[in-house]
């Protein structure tokens, strides 16, 4: 008589493969505390998108790994991906750029707002562009007199990436040529005499045109200190407008801007 087959033991089952580990570069653009003294930190990489980790023991007081997952700093992590949650093993600094942002409020804010847009525009997946979009405009603002102009060409070049670009020039609803001089977000930009809606914003030609400039990567430079001014807050407005329109929400970065 043929013996029974032997039950396999716990320890005698073939182990099942697990994930492996990948080295991506990052931004951090949101950390909360989790346990005792982990922190999940949301970072936005260049390969794999937007990541969400914990980072175990970085609420330690002597946590040196800790110290490297801040905001404002170009990192090199290793993620261990899980099915919820991954797990960040390791993270080296590639560059600190907080340095000049942290001492002034308006360059601050103006960072803190970047990677709050990012973190709204990201998915999980490649997006080697926003990762870019983000490193430059937090390296900018290390050394620009200009923080708000910065940030609004990184708006302005995000959402247009995200498919969401602006008619700056014609009529964004009859595509009559310009210039105009009345913009709506709802609309997609500049807009006509007869096409403009109520709660349209009323713009100066020389708004638009520096709203295309830094859409396309370009500097804007004013012909005069009154219309720096002038042509400044109203891209600004503009593009906040566009952003948010977009979005379906406010960012907390912004309001912090417009209470100081």
């Amino acid at each position: 008589m043929a013996s029974k087959a032997t039950r396999p033991t716990r320890s005698s089952r073939p182990s099942r493969p697990g994930r492996p580990s990948w080295r991506d570069r990052a931004f951090v653009v949101r950390t909360y505390d989790f346990g005792e003294a982990d922190r999940v930190v949301v970072l936005l990489t260049r390969s794999h998108g937007l990541v969400r980790g914990v980072a175990k023991g970085v609420r330690k007081a002597r946590s040196r790994f800790g110290s490297r997952l801040q905001p404002f700093v170009d990192l090199d992590v290793q993620i261990y991906p899980g099915k919820g949650l991954s797990t960040i093993t390791a993270a080296d600094t590639v560059a600190y750029h907080g340095a000049r942002i942290i001492e002034d409020f308006e360059r601050y804010a103006a960072a803190c707002a970047i990677l709050e847009a990012a973190d709204k525009l990201a998915y999980e997946e490649a997006d080697p562009e926003l990762f870019d979009l983000v490193k430059d405009g937090i390296r900018q603002l290390q050394t620009t007199e200009a923080p708000t102009q910065v940030l609004d060409a990184f708006i302005l070049r995000a959402t247009d990436h995200a498919g969401w670009g602006l008619s700056l020039y014609n009529c964004a609803n009859c595509e009559k040529p310009g210039p105009h001089r009345a913009f709506n977000a709802a609309v997609g930009g500049a807009v006509c005499t007869n096409c403009r809606p109520p709660g349209s914003m009323t713009v100066a030609e020389e708004t638009l045109h520096a709203m295309w400039l830094l859409a396309r990567g370009y500097e804007y430079t004013p012909d005069s200190a009154t219309a720096e001014s002038t042509v400044e807050a109203q891209v600004h407005r503009a593009a906040t407008a566009h952003l948010q329109y977009h979005l379906e929400s406010g960012l907390k970065s912004l309001r912090m801007m417009e209470q100081a």
